[in-house]
């Protein structure tokens, strides 16, 4: 398994995976936390389409995935791959695509043990009120992140 850290926007992130694919994306508020130097082969792609992502220049993700979890975290992390780009959906919602809306407890668990922060937008999962409930990269960050995606409407002066 490689590993790499690189400088967001929103602290350091660092990217862990091998040749079968990603395996997660950690973020750290240290800014002491070392930059790589040089990072593997295996993971430049998310590297590089993660600093385009926060430039605004990228949309969606195309890198090969192995997060680590159980049956049905992966299935709610795949789930989480059709919110779009500037939308968001409630936890309810995602209850009710994955089948079975009883299950909102445990699909808001699987999404706060996602291990590809970012890549996998749990970020866009939201209260059935519209509020910014739970993210475990922090509140700031989750609402920092939709903001990104869908700027809020500037009022003109004029």
């Amino acid at each position: 398994m490689k590993t790499a850290r690189i400088k967001t926007p929103l602290g350091i992130a660092e990217l862990s995976g091998d040749l079968d694919g990603l395996s997660y994306v950690k973020i750290f508020d240290e800014e002491k936390t070392a930059i790589s130097e040089q990072i593997p082969l295996e993971l430049k792609p998310a590297a590089e389409q993660l600093q385009k992502y926060f430039k605004g220049e990228l949309r969606g993700f195309d890198l090969k995935l192995n997060p680590q979890g159980t049956d049905f975290q992966k299935r709610v992390w795949n789930k989480l791959l059709d919110i779009p780009y500037g939308k968001t959906t409630s936890y309810l919602e995602l209850s009710r695509k994955l089948g079975d809306e009883k299950a909102i407890r445990a699909v808001a668990s699987a999404n706060g043990k996602n291990p590809l922060w970012i890549i996998v937008p749990c970020h866009r999962v939201i209260g059935s009120d519209g509020s910014l409930t739970g993210y475990a990269g922090g509140l700031h960050r989750k609402k920092w992140l939709l903001d990104l995606e869908n700027p809020p409407n500037q009022q003109s002066l004029f």
